[in-house]
């Protein structure tokens, strides 16, 4: 069985490193190829958010609905969703970083083009990526394989991300646009590869396992027995998905849960898109040199791997409960200390940029173990016969995901009343450059600061704690 286990979470890994590859590299350049090299209007960046903010919200629960309660078998299984959906996932990265026409004479097609960029980049990931978190919770119950499980993807996760850290060595980042053409092509055939290994052989506990017939005067609870009362049966895809939906989020934890991955999500998109913006004005050139800069960004997506797989001892002995709230502690006493020094302390700001841009994004790592304890708890407390993992995490998406779009339109918005536009277009002064200098490094305080204050006082009534020190019982097929 364990020889079983590294092999099978081998196999998951590869899911992750393809993944990753594209992820790193998409979060990492797509604002700033949009507003520096694309020129994108606000107006325009705005509309596109707003519309992503709504389709990246609902299509989770309709993908998810579709993967949990599907009749066929491509669908319904996490494997060939992820076969089937890697080749797609891999051309949609590639729409970002080809320019459709000249932008200069007809501005609004920079509009049109992130707008088509976001939806189709967010339907495949996000069919893909339910697919992902699904196999999570469905290839073990038992803490420790998910312990296991998230070594390996870290491992993963480390080398996936590592994408940045050559893209800024071998193109100089988007400086040299044909350069970074030719490497993101080909790193879209190396992630639908990794992708591809994974669809093919990648098993679960419930490979095997068909949905058990309910009772149809409770249809959440499986009908057990002889049907000697000549009550119809219905087959587990009959629950609606507004049934569904009700009987999850209506659960304590669920909610907590999803308030704070809400926060997580907002601080962890802003430090990835705007990571290179706010280093490259608050960090000058007379300060960190070229190559320190881009051992600085790259480091930032490799960090975290490195973080989780220090973490996961500390977590198996603690539990992620504990870690996680260390964690909201800890960047509020960063953001406070650095704040106090001053911006132009910049070893100390470097510093805090490499914290700000590792640490959340190690402890989201481990909000997967709390998602799949909240899966776990949904199946034994309505006696479900196969868990709703896809639509677990799909309402969690459908709450938390317009984080990825209120960040964005947040931070370019503080960023244009401080004179970013005067910037891109050489314009800028003297006291407009300290303006905006200055705004930065608010910005930069003030969200790690506000945020791990509310994650502290909303994660504190989370109750589902000693899953650590618990065997999570196996469901018998």
């Amino acid at each position: 069985m364990d020889r079983y286990l590294h092999s099978n979470a081998v196999v998951y890994a590869s899911l992750i490193l393809g993944f990753k590859m594209m992820t790193s590299i998409f979060s990492f350049y797509y604002v700033k190829i949009f507003l520096d090299h694309y020129h994108v209007s606000q107006a325009w960046f705005d509309v596109a958010q707003v519309i992503y903010l709504f389709w990246n919200a609902i299509n989770d629960p309709l993908f998810a609905y579709w993967q949990d309660n599907s009749k066929l078998e491509i669908f319904r299984s996490r494997r060939l969703n992820v076969l089937y959906g890697a080749p797609l996932f891999a051309l949609s990265f590639l729409l970002a970083w080809f320019p459709w026409g000249d932008y200069t004479s007809h501005p609004w097609l920079a509009g049109v083009h992130l707008l088509v960029v976001l939806s189709c980049w967010d339907t495949m990931l996000t069919f893909v990526g339910l697919a992902q978190c699904a196999l999570f919770a469905e290839i073990s119950h038992k803490q420790e394989d998910r312990l296991l499980l998230t070594k390996y993807t870290q491992v993963a996760s480390i080398l996936g991300a590592s994408s940045v850290f050559f893209s800024q060595v071998l193109c100089d980042g988007l400086n040299n646009m044909a350069s970074f053409q030719v490497f993101v092509v080909v790193l879209s055939l190396m992630s639908w590869g990794a992708m591809h290994y994974t669809g093919k052989h990648v098993r679960t506990m419930y490979d095997n396992v068909v949905p058990a017939p309910v009772d149809i005067e409770s249809p959440s609870i499986p009908f057990k027995g002889n049907n000697s009362s000549g009550k119809k049966k219905l087959d587990s895809s009959s629950l609606s998905s507004f049934t569904q939906f009700k009987q999850i989020a209506r659960q304590k934890n669920f909610i907590i849960f999803i308030t704070v991955n809400f926060m997580q999500i907002f601080q962890t998109t802003y430090i990835r898109n705007f990571l290179s913006i706010f280093g490259d004005e608050l960090l000058p050139q007379h300060v960190m040199s070229p190559f320190y800069r881009k051992f600085l960004y790259g480091s930032a997506f490799i960090i975290p791997q490195i973080l989780v797989l220090c973490l996961s001892p500390v977590v198996g002995r603690k539990g992620y409960y504990r870690v996680i709230l260390w964690s909201f502690y800890f960047k509020v006493v960063c953001a406070v200390l650095v704040f106090m020094a001053g911006r132009q302390q910049y070893m100390l700001l470097s510093l805090f940029m490499v914290i700000e841009s590792s640490l959340p994004f190690a402890i989201f790592a481990f909000f997967s173990l709390a998602v799949s304890n909240i899966i776990d708890a949904d199946q034994e407390r309505y006696k479900r016969r196969l868990p709703l993992s896809s639509s677990v995490f799909a309402y969690n998406a459908l709450f938390t995901k317009p984080a990825q779009s209120l960040a964005p339109m947040m931070i370019v918005a503080i960023l244009n009343r401080n004179n970013y536009q005067e910037k891109v277009s050489g314009d800028m002064t003297a006291i407009q450059h300290q303006e905006l200098s200055s705004a930065m490094f608010t910005v930069a305080c003030a969200i790690p600061f506000v945020i791990g204050l509310l994650q502290i006082l909303v994660w504190r009534p989370f109750s589902i704690r000693d899953s650590h020190i618990t065997i999570a019982k196996h469901i018998e097929t």
